[in-house]
């Protein structure tokens, strides 16, 4: 039910810059803000609305989290960049599923010459997440064994490769044998396929029997007892996301206890509170794409104006790596 429609921007105000969107990056977290989902309240309002041009929405929300332009129109007191700038965001605001849209400077970020901006879309958030996932809320190191859910997924596939040049050992957990080759390929010694096999047996198996130093859990409430079960004493156990739902029961301190186990459940915006922070995460992104250490797949391209059938792919899990969506101006 998304909507293709034409609104009203204009012009940016202080501290503001406009960007005509060149390529959109579509993540799992997007449905979660349709009223259908049922899986988060919304709480984001509408980006403001001045001048005409094309957008996907949904109750009056513009979708998206995540997009790399070129600055079309600079606001007051802007000096950090010019009409012909290549930039994307990532995480805040909402409103990336457009053909331009209005954000403030202080939250885009330079793409470096040497990616392109397919690549930039889909790298960014999902990247910058990963960031936060394997060097501030857990920091992986050489000798780690690492349990990765959904290892197949646009994070969980960087996750994998940042983490096997680290050094780590990682078991991932997929849905089918296509995805299990792909999570190969990401750096995954150990691939289980979990419609087939149970991974706490299986890990218990791969590790024998101590357990694994960290679980990060993008699924939810279908993997989470299991995924405790899995950590060795003193093990991180790290919810991302809940793909397959978040209603559960509530974890109890006690269960913690007898292994001394630690539960985390970090979120992109608080590990890029300002400005440094910000440019920190994405500067380590775009030096490890540049270094072959992350290879970036947009397997999955669309229009713009098909957001809609992204988002029912995405859901119906038919997807792998990373979604890019292409304003169909682009495409011409």
């Amino acid at each position: 039910v998304l909507s293709w429609e034409e609104v009203e921007i204009g012009e940016p105000n202080e501290g503001e810059i406009r960007i005509k969107n060149k390529a959109i990056g579509a993540n799992y977290v997007d449905i979660y803000y349709e009223v259908r989902s049922s899986r988060r309240r919304i709480t984001s309002s509408t980006p403001s609305i001045h001048s005409r041009y094309r957008f996907c929405y949904y109750c009056l929300l513009i979708s998206g989290k995540e997009a790399v332009g070129v600055v079309s129109a600079v606001g007051p007191g802007v000096t950090s960049f010019k009409v012909g700038d290549v930039v994307g965001y990532a995480d805040n605001p909402m409103g990336s599923y457009a053909e331009e849209q209005i954000i403030p400077a202080s939250v885009a970020i330079s793409i470096p010459p040497a990616i392109d901006y397919k690549t930039a879309a889909s790298v960014l958030l999902k990247g910058m997440t990963a960031y936060v996932l394997v060097r501030q809320a857990f920091k992986v190191q050489r000798g780690h064994t690492v349990l990765v859910h959904a290892a197949a997924g646009g994070v969980a596939c960087l996750l994998c490769q940042w983490a096997n040049a680290l050094g780590a050992t990682i078991i991932g957990t997929v849905s089918t044998e296509e995805k299990a080759a792909q999570a190969t390929q990401d750096g995954c010694q150990h691939v289980i396929v979990y419609t087939k096999e149970d991974f706490v047996t299986r890990v218990a198996q791969f590790t024998s029997g101590e357990g694994v130093r960290v679980v990060y859990d993008a699924v939810g409430k279908g993997t989470f007892q299991g995924s405790l079960a899995c950590l060795m004493p003193r093990g991180c156990m790290i919810s991302y996301g809940q793909s397959s739902g978040s209603r559960r029961d509530p974890v109890q301190l006690s269960e913690l206890a007898p292994k001394s186990l630690i539960l985390g459940r970090p979120g992109l915006m608080h590990y890029t509170t300002n400005r440094s922070e910000l440019l920190q995460a994405a500067g380590e992104v775009f030096a490890n794409v540049m270094a072959g250490v992350l290879k970036v797949l947009a397997h999955h391209v669309y229009p713009l104006s098909e957001a809609a059938r992204a988002h029912e792919d995405l859901e119906a899990r038919r997807t792998s790596d990373s979604i890019v969506l292409v304003p169909d101006s682009q495409r011409l």
